[in-house]
């Protein structure tokens, strides 16, 4: 049955993410589109099945499954080639691996699967993948498989009725308390995973099976204002929520419950209710091309940012624009491939085996297509085909102005120049808390222990040569986001309460059997969980870390190194003889909260502070290309290359921290 409310309210969907996508102010909020798009598809989904369990008397899962390949595939495989051919033509080389990849996981309908494992983080990913958008896509493809095995199960052992309704309810609350939870111990988890979004699907299929049961969930004279309120709900989710919401988490039950409140309140047709706006031939119009304008608005903005560079910023109203002139090349990909795939008689009387055997097919056609074009990417030289000599670091650094032929690490490879702590499991993840120290050198030799987070991490390289040389026992403390400076901090968005305890825990395990040195490196820009007087609050912590340390031991800061606030070695393969375009001015890449709070704490606090800024940066310039080296893997983490060339210059400073 064709409700004008729900075509409506795809479009107010689809129009907050895409608007969101292309920064329009207002719409900071608008990512929860997709959330609104889950309780239609748990709702329509559901009232589906039920209905022909109670026609028919079964679940035809081969019809079932070949009506949804009909209507998503085909749409869905014609702008993921489209988006693959576009790769080789504006991605840069660099990034062409991780898109193709990328391009595999989607054609095999496990994108955002791909996407948790990698820890991207959706709301605040600075160089989104050209399939992000497919996620959603996955969650919705994976409902579809598991979900009518699942009403076929409860059909198996009741005739539905409140025995399916409390099946359904139970798999919400439980799918529910999973959200929660994994919120606040992996977000991309949270926000990517079937398991942790099914709940949303499922308060549609709550909605659908009440009405089925009656005419009406509520009282006309009150499914009015229930309506609007559920409208009203989901567009204060849209301009109050941010990317800096913690979310999934309660945060999403804002649009869920409005999305579902929407659809009860105006199952009857109510005229006084939200269908007012959202019949408006405008809606309807966008709602009918929902799902082919949020399949081709992502690849058209990337695109068009990459072909412009990376280091060119579109302002909102041209990605507004760009979102515009999306409208009617998504109007073209309904009219010409979505709506005659759906509606084609040849498609339609085609057997369901068949259908599912053609959709396989060309899932595995794209996939093995995408993989292909890996070991074409990886071919394409990323030089300006010119050597330049190698020389140490000096200060001021040697600026060079191309991608020389001899660099090192090469740009291909700059992404896993990590230090080996890495490999080894010393680097520790955010959810453990327990401390892990790691020990190299010597083991009767000068005890120096490394503490801090992965900024203290990448000078490993550097102080692991320098204890094979003057044979010390060097021990590390390190882990991923968590400073050795007593600070409150963030991760992804919610408070990083493994980080606190594993500081205090390594603060008393090194109390309690102190080493000659503490050497303390951390990254001075993170994420506070207090966003007032951040530089007070790290030259405090700092302070109180430094004073319970140098109570039985001699401690030594290194300042923290600079953020260039790009991806170097993504802007080097686009400036590949116009690398000094990778840098930044020094007023840019020294700005944190932390930098100048390091002074401040050691000078209070007589503690050694080791400075090798000159070694980075100019007085006005920070180059990501130093010599013949490339410097950072990432916007602010040195190459494990550059930091055991410093060791040199690192070493007799390290050996008058410890009084030689």
């Amino acid at each position: 049955m064709f409700r004008a409310d729900i075509q409506g309210l795809r479009a107010i969907a689809v129009g907050a993410v895409v608007l969101n996508h292309a920064g329009v102010p207002g719409f900071a909020g608008g990512y929860i589109g997709v959330d609104v798009f889950f309780v239609i598809s748990g709702f329509l989904i559901t009232s589906h099945l039920a209905r022909s369990r109670s026609e028919t008397g079964r679940i035809n899962l081969r019809d079932f499954w070949a009506r949804r390949a009909r209507r998503i595939l085909p749409a869905s495989f014609a702008v993921l080639v489209a988006s693959i051919v576009g790769s080789f033509i504006w991605i840069p080389p660099l990034l062409r691996e991780q898109t193709l990849r990328d391009a595999a996981a989607t054609a095999l309908y496990v994108p955002n699967y791909a996407f948790a494992v990698h820890g991207t983080d959706y709301l605040a990913e600075t160089s989104p993948s050209l399939f992000q958008h497919y996620w959603s896509l996955g969650v919705e493809e994976q409902f579809y498989l598991f979900w009518p095995l699942i009403l076929m199960a409860v059909f198996a052992v009741s005739q539905g009725g409140r025995g399916l309704l409390a099946v359904v309810g139970v798999i919400a609350a439980a799918s529910f308390l999973a959200c929660l939870v994994l919120t606040t111990v992996s977000q991309p988890w949270a926000f990517f995973s079937l398991w942790s979004r099914a709940w949303e699907f499922a308060a549609g299929g709550l909605i659908g099976l009440l009405l089925m049961k009656r005419e009406r969930i509520m009282p006309a004279r009150v499914s009015a204002f229930a309506g609007w309120l559920g409208l009203g709900m989901i567009a204060a989710g849209v301009v109050l929520f941010s990317y800096d919401t913690v979310f999934p988490g309660i945060a999403v039950t804002l649009p869920v419950i409005g999305t579902a409140l929407l659809i009860a309140a105006d199952a009857d047709g109510e005229r006084r209710g939200p269908r007012l706006l959202l019949g408006t031939p405008p809606l309807q119009f966008i709602g009918r091309i929902s799902y082919s304008l949020y399949l081709v608005h992502w690849p058209i903005l990337i695109f068009v940012t990459a072909a412009l560079g990376a280091d060119y910023f579109l302002p909102w109203w041209a990605t507004g624009l760009v979102i515009v002139g999306a409208v009617p090349v998504a109007w073209l990909l309904y009219r010409f491939v979505e709506n005659p795939a759906r509606t084609s008689p040849r498609l339609v009387g085609m057997r369901p085996a068949r259908t599912l055997a053609l959709a396989g097919t060309g899932s595995a056609g794209i996939a093995i297509a995408a993989v292909v074009g890996l070991t074409v990417g990886v071919t394409v030289p990323l030089d300006g085909g010119r050597t330049v000599q190698v020389t140490a670091p000096s200060d001021p650094p040697i600026i060079t102005s191309f991608v020389p032929s001899n660099m090192t690490p090469t740009l291909y490879a700059a992404a896993d120049d990590n230090p080996a702590l890495y490999e080894l499991g010393c680097e520790l993840g955010f959810s453990r808390s327990t401390p892990l120290p790691c020990d190299f050198g010597s083991d009767t030799g000068t005890r120096v222990v490394l503490f801090g987070d992965s900024h203290a991490a990448h000078w490993f390289p550097a102080l692991e040569s320098i204890a094979d040389t003057d044979g010390y026992h060097l021990q590390t403390h390190t882990k991923s986001g968590c400073a050795s400076v007593d600070v409150r901090l963030l991760r992804d968005n919610t408070a990083y309460a493994s980080c606190d305890t594993w500081r205090k825990e390594v603060i008393a395990d090194l109390r309690a059997d102190p080493p000659d040195l503490v050497v303390l490196a951390n990254y001075t820009n993170p994420e506070f969980a207090t966003t007032n007087d951040k530089t007070g609050q790290w030259e405090r912590g700092l302070r109180k870390t430094i004073d319970q340390l140098s109570e039985v031991t001699r401690v030594v800061v290194i300042a923290d190194t600079p953020d260039l606030r790009v991806n170097p070695a993504a802007c080097l393969a686009e400036h590949l003889t116009t690398a000094k375009n990778c840098g930044q001015p020094s007023t840019v890449a020294l700005q944190s909260p932390g930098r100048a709070a390091e002074v401040a704490a050691t000078a209070a606090t007589h503690t050694p502070l080791i400075d090798l800024t000159g070694y980075f940066c100019t007085p006005k310039w920070c180059p990501a290309l130093i010599g013949n080296t490339l410097a950072y893997r990432d916007s602010h983490h040195l190459t494990a290359t550059y930091s055991a060339e410093l060791a040199g210059v690192l070493r007799p400073q390290l050996q008058a921290a410890l009084g030689g």
